[in-house]
C-alpha cells in the first residue's frame, strides 16, 4: 500500500494547498486588524508582506517538500544527511501537534453555533450574544464534545490520504466556501449602512499606518499562509517533478489572500464599518446580534457558521497530515493507524484549552489556550520559518535550491527572476522575521 501518494493534478494540489493556508484567521482575524489599523491603507501594506516576505517563504517549503518527498523532518535529513537541521522539522511537526489541539476547540465552536443556528437557538433565544458565547465556552462538556466531533471530521479526511482524501475534500469544499462567501456579499452590500463598511475597506487612512502596524501585517501574511510549520513542505513532497512550483505557489498565495479580501466584504458591509471586537467575540457575539437584527437573519447565520467551518476543516486537515507524514515517513506506521493515533492524543491534548474559556478556573486564570497560540501558533511558526530561510541561504545554497526550482519552472534562469528571489531569501525574509520573532519575544504579544 502506498502510504504516501501524490496529487492527482496541479489544481488538486492549489485546492488543497489553498485550504491549508484558508482558516478562521482569515474569517475573523483579517478583518478586525484591518478595521484597528487604518481598513484600507492596511490592506496594502497587507497585500505588500504578503508577496515580498510570505511569498518566497512558500516557494521555499515546497521545493524542500518536492525535492525530498518526505515529511518535514525527513526532508532536512535527505537534504542535509548528518546535520541538525532535522530539528527544525521536528518543530515543525510539533507545531502542528500543538496547534491544532486548541484549534481544534475554537474549530469546534463554527459547528456548535450550525447546530444552534439551525434550531433557532441564536436569533430566537432572548439571551444577549455575549451571555448566549461565555455560557456556551464555559460549559466543559460541550467544548470537549464538540472538540472530539471536530476531530473525528480531521481524521476521517485524512484517513483518506492524499488523492481520496484531501484532494477529493478541497475539490468540494474549496468551491463551496467560495460559492458561500459569494452569496454572503451579494446579501449584506443591500444592508442600510452597507455602503459605509464598503467605504473604510478601500478608502486608505494612511496616517494609522506605523511600524506596529506593519509587523501586525507581516504576522497576519505570514500565519495566513501556514508557513514555518512543515505544512507547505509536506504538501510540496507529494507534488510530481515536474510541477511548476513558482506557479503553484502564487496561486495558492493568490487564493488564500483572495478569501481574506472577500472576508472583508461580509465583515464591514454587516457591520457598516470597522469591527469594534476581535478574535470570538467578533464573530460569536457581534456578528450574531447582526445576524438578530437583519432580514433572514437566520438563514443567514447558518450559511456563514457553515463557511466557517469549512475554513476551518480544510486548515485542521493539513495540521493533522503534517503530523501523520512524519509517522508514515519516519515511524513506518500505516496512515489509517497514525491518522487516528494522532488525531486522537491531539484532541487529548486540546482538552485543557477547550476547558480554559470559563469551565476551569486555573486553567482560565492561566490563559492557558493563549499561551498555546503564543507557543506554538507564534513563537514555533516564526522561528521555523526563519530557519528555513537560512538552511537556504546558507547550508543547502541557493545554487541547489534553484536547480531543484527550475525543473518544470519557465521562470528560474531569467537574471531579473533569479535576482530577486536570491535577495528575498539571503536578505529580506530573514531580516522581516528576525523582526517579527523579536518583537514576538519582548512584547509577549500574539500575532497569530
Amino acid at each position: 500500500m502506498d502510504n504516501r501518494g501524490e496529487w492527482s493534478s496541479k489544481l488538486g494540489f492549489i485546492l488543497a494547498a489553498s485550504g491549508s493556508a484558508i482558516g478562521l484567521g482569515n474569517i475573523w482575524r483579517f478583518p478586525y486588524i484591518t478595521g484597528a489599523n487604518g481598513g484600507g491603507a492596511f490592506v496594502l501594506v497587507y497585500l505588500l508582506c504578503v508577496f515580498v516576505v510570505a511569498f518566497p517563504i512558500m516557494i521555499v517549503e515546497l521545493v524542500i517538500g518536492r525535492k525530498s518527498k518526505k515529511d518535514p523532518v525527513g526532508a532536512f535529513k535527505t537534504i542535509a544527511p548528518g546535520s541538525k537541521w532535522w530539528i527544525i522539522g521536528a518543530m515543525g511537526v510539533m507545531a502542528g501537534f500543538g496547534i491544532l489541539s486548541y484549534y481544534s476547540v475554537v474549530a469546534g465552536w463554527t459547528v456548535a453555533y450550525i447546530v444552534k443556528g439551525i434550531s433557532g437557538g441564536l436569533t430566537v433565544s432572548n439571551l444577549d450574544p455575549a451571555v448566549l458565547f461565555s455560557r456556551f465556552a464555559a460549559n466543559g462538556k460541550l467544548q470537549i464534545f464538540y472538540l472530539f466531533v471536530f476531530s473525528a471530521m480531521t481524521v476521517y479526511v485524512v484517513i483518506g490520504g492524499v488523492k481520496d482524501g484531501i484532494e477529493k475534500a478541497a475539490r468540494v469544499l474549496l468551491p463551496l466556501l467560495f460559492l458561500l462567501m459569494v452569496v454572503l456579499i451579494v446579501y449584506v452590500l443591500t444592508l442600510p449602512g452597507a455602503i459605509n463598511g464598503v467605504k473604510f475597506y478601500i478608502i486608505p487612512d494612511f496616517s494609522k499606518i506605523n511600524s506596529h502596524t506593519i509587523l501586525m501585517a507581516m504576522g497576519q501574511a505570514f500565519f495566513s499562509l501556514s508557513l514555518g510549520m512543515g505544512a507547505m513542505i509536506t504538501y510540496g513532497s507529494y507534488l510530481p517533478d515536474d510541477d511548476d512550483l513558482f506557479s503553484s505557489a502564487f496561486y495558492v498565495t493568490f487564493f488564500d489572500t483572495l478569501i481574506a479580501i472577500l472576508a472583508g466584504f461580509i465583515i464591514f458591509p454587516a457591520l457598516g464599518g470597522a469591527p469594534t471586537k476581535s478574535g470570538p467575540s467578533l464573530v460569536f457575539v457581534v456578528l450574531v446580534d447582526v445576524f438578530r437584527k437583519i432580514p433572514f437573519g437566520g438563514v443567514i447565520a447558518v450559511i456563514f457558521f457553515t463557511l466557517m467551518a469549512i475554513a476551518a476543516l480544510t486548515s485542521t486537515v493539513s495540521l493533522l497530515e503534517v503530523v501523520t507524514a512524519y509517522l508514515i515517513d519516519e515511524k513506518g506506521m500505516e496512515r489509517k493507524k497514525a491518522a487516528i493515533g494522532a488525531g486522537f492524543l491531539i484532541a487529548i491534548l486540546g482538552i485543557p484549552s477547550a476547558l480554559s474559556l470559563g469551565a476551569n478556573r486555573w486553567l482560565t486564570r492561566i490563559g492557558f489556550l493563549d499561551k498555546m497560540d503564543f507557543i506554538f501558533g507564534n513563537i514555533f511558526l516564526t522561528f521555523g520559518g526563519f530557519m528555513m530561510c537560512l538552511f537556504v541561504a546558507y547550508k543547502w545554497g541557493l545554487e541547489c535550491f534553484l536547480e531543484h526550482l527550475s525543473e518544470g519552472c519557465q521562470h528560474v534562469g531569467k537574471p531579473h527572476f533569479n535576482g530577486w528571489l536570491k535577495i528575498a531569501i539571503y536578505f529580506i525574509c530573514p531580516l522581516a522575521i528576525a523582526i517579527l520573532l523579536l518583537y514576538l519575544i519582548l512584547t509577549g504579544e500574539s500575532l497569530g
